[in-house]
Order: structure tokens, then sequence, then C-alpha cells
């Protein structure tokens, strides 16, 4: 697999493993990633233990990969103890893409208020983690920061309001942090957060009834098309009967992340420019982004499932190198992992609307198989908990902690270039 985009793994690669968490605002559109580095101890037997150690690495880390890699236009909020907000290793992060994290174990002595200070002087924003009530060391850094979270799992039941309406005000964003299900989320909107850290965009809220609309079918249908090698004469038809479709193929054609040296202006040449691999790669996605609007790529929803899609690829190029046909069937399996939330339907009942290989189907609705044990380490990697778990997951795939953290990036990279390339 060449993975030439992206840097080489650190030696630091070998011991961590990277996961990136979504923030979103009120408007469900992303605006910053919490990047959470994992000590992979439980792979290779060697722990780190010293806390100076663990922090000026994790803050090595975040400023060796460049932010822009691995957030692309969002924000990064970068978790910093006492050693990380009094080392000389903080200024190697930018102010400008960064949120200083400061963890709930940072007692708020003159020193380190200091130092907070002379680095928000610097341009460095801060926000306050955990907040789960209002200790001393919490009513001391709260004036410093500009964003306040709070840990709504660890909360007493029905102490969230309370906590919300003392924690509110003019100067700094509340944000909520393990928000797990659309309900969770609507109480924490009432009670005015604005930033929501959690997995609950991507559970499925089936609803009874729920169709699948008229212009994602065309899109399953032109899918099926592809699959079932039909002729470029009948893709052409199919895609000539939705406007919409019409509209985004010549608009990405037209971009400089295809290369067109000329303006293409008929759907025949641009099916003929795109080929066959990338155009149903690009439908695959184009189902995530509901009204063709720019904008859209920000919805954590396509990020997410894009990010998978180019992993999963990754992931099969690596372990069976030269199987371009395998490497796809990844990138599918991936990007179709999230339909159920996306259509709001049962994953059987999506698949009953797209022809798929039992392997597919099996991967994404058991997790079986190869392509469901790669899919499983993602979502794994993705929440950025139990590392021993996710070791013995990557023990069973054969890779190693460095083999992943680079196609990470890789796939990272890609998704944000795709991303910048269609805007």
């Amino acid at each position: 697999m060449m993975l030439a985009s992206s840097p080489a793994p650190s030696k630091l690669a070998d011991n961590f493993f990277l996961a990136r968490q979504p923030i979103l605002n009120r408007g469900q559109r992303l605006v910053a990633y919490e990047l959470l580095f994992r000590d992979a101890a439980a792979y290779n037997g060697a722990a780190i233990t010293d806390d100076t150690e663990a922090t000026c690495t994790v803050i090595a880390h975040a400023s060796q990969l460049g932010m822009g890699q691995v957030v692309g236009d969002q924000m990064a909020f970068v978790n910093v103890d006492t050693v990380g907000l009094m080392s000389d290793f903080i200024r190697f992060l930018p102010n400008d893409k960064v949120v200083l994290e400061i963890l709930e174990t940072v007692k708020a002595t003159p020193e380190v208020l200091a130092r907070i200070r002379e680095l928000k002087r610097s341009g460095f924003r801060f926000a306050l983690d955990d907040v789960i009530g209002q200790s001393d060391d919490v009513q001391k850094l709260m004036p410093l920061c500009d964003v306040i979270k709070v840990d709504i799992k660890d909360m007493r039941p029905g102490t969230l309001p309370a906590l919300a309406r003392v924690l509110k005000n003019p100067q700094q964003k509340l944000l909520a942090e393990k928000v797990e299900t659309v309900e969770e989320f609507q109480e924490c909107m009432d009670l005015g957060f604005e930033y929501f850290q959690g997995y609950y965009f991507a559970r499925p809220v089936i609803l009874s009834g729920k169709k699948i609309s008229p212009s994602q079918l065309s899109v399953l249908h032109l899918l099926d098309l592809i699959d079932t090698d039909a002729s470029s004469q009948e893709i052409e038809r199919s895609v000539k009967h939705d406007a919409l479709i019409t509209l985004n193929l010549l608009r990405l054609v037209n971009t400089p992340a295809v290369g067109a040296r000329y303006r293409i202006n008929s759907v025949g040449h641009a099916l003929m420019v795109l080929g066959r691999r990338q155009l149903k790669r690009w439908l695959q996605i184009l189902l995530y982004v509901k009204n063709g609007g720019t904008q859209e790529f920000t919805s954590p929803l396509l990020q997410l499932a894009t990010t998978r899609g180019k992993m999963l690829e990754l992931m099969t190029e690596y372990r069976k190198p030269e199987q371009r046909v395998s490497a796809d069937i990844g990138f599918t399996v991936g990007v179709m992992s999230l339909m159920d939330t996306l259509f709001s339907i049962h994953m059987h009942d999506v698949l009953e609307s797209v022809n798929v290989l039992d392997e597919v189907r099996d991967a994404l609705l058991h997790r079986g198989g190869d392509y469901g044990a790669m899919l499983s380490l993602i979502e794994h990697l993705e929440r950025g908990r139990d590392g021993q778990r996710l070791a013995q997951m990557l023990h069973a795939l054969e890779l190693k902690p460095a083999e992943l953290y680079a196609i990470q990036l890789a796939a990272i990279e890609w998704v944000t270039e795709y991303n910048r390339g269609y805007s």
C-alpha cells in the first residue's frame, strides 16, 4: 500500500492511537474535533508512566501532525494537564487552530492561573474539561476559559438543569460531552448548550413507515447499474433523469480535484472523464449530501462515513496488496455503515434497496467476516476507549499501531482534500 501523501509515521506512533471526536454546534454542523491520543501499551507492553513524558508526547504528536491535516478547516481541542500547561512544548501548537482543554486534574494554583493568562495573551483559547459541579478550582479557572465542558454522564440524575443555569453566561459557551442519544441532545439544546460532543448523531433513529427519498433512490439505482455492468448509455440516461445528480456531476468534474483541462458541459463526457470507479465512489458520498450544497461537508455524518470508507479501503489495500476490487468493497462497507442513520430505517431495509455482495451484507448486519472485523476496529477507534481491546483487534487483523496510524492520517487527509476540492 502506498501512503505517499501522508507523513511517515514517527516512532511515537508505535505507542499511541489517535481518536478524533467530533464537536457539533446547535445547527448540527461540525465545528471542531477533540484529539485523543491513547497509549497502546497493551499492544507492545511498554507503557508510558511518567506524566511529563506522556503530556509532552501528546503535544509533540499534535504539533508534528499539522493541525490542518488532522482536523481540516475545523478547530482542534487538545487535552493539557498541569505539566503540559507549564511546559515550553505548548508553544509548538498553532494558537489559531487549537483550544487547550484543561483537564479536571489541574489545580488552580497561582502559578497555573498566571500561566493561563500568559498563554491567553499569546492568542490561545481554553476549555475547562469534565465540569460536574462548582468546586473551588472550577470557580477560579472558569473566568479564564472560553468553553465549559460538562460531562453529562457523570452528573447525578436531575442535577444538569441547575448546573447549566449556574454556569451559563455571555463570556463562556457550554459544551455537553458524552451525548449519546437524541433525547440527551435535545435536553442539552433546551438548556442552552452551544456545543455537543458524542456519537448521538451516528445512532440510527428508526422512524416507522419512513421511506428512502426519490433522489436517494435515484442514486441507489445508479449504484445498482454500475454494480451490474450496465451499458454507458443506460447509466447516462439514468443520470439525466435526475436534475440534481446531473448538476452535481457537472460541478464535480469541473473542479481542480478531478483535473479536467477544459470545461465539461455534457453528461456523457463527464462520465467518461470520471470513470466508473470514481463515479461509484462519488455516488456513495453524494447520498450524504442532502441538498447538494457545499455546506453539507460540515455534516458530521458525511465526514464519519467517508473517513470510514477510506480507512477500510486503505486497510484492505495494505492487508491484500494488488486486490483493487477488495479495496473498493472496503470503501463501500465503510460508507454504507451509516446508511441506517442517514435514511432512518433498519440496515436490513437499506440492503433491500440495493444489491450488495454477501460479504458486504454480513459486515453491515453482523460485523461478520474480514470487512466486519475491520469496520469494528474503526468504530472502536472512533470512541478512543479501551486500548487493550483495540490492541487485541489489531493483533487479529495482523496490523501494528504504526500501520493503523499511517492509514488514519492518509484517510483523514484524503477526506479533507476531497471536501476542499468539491467546495
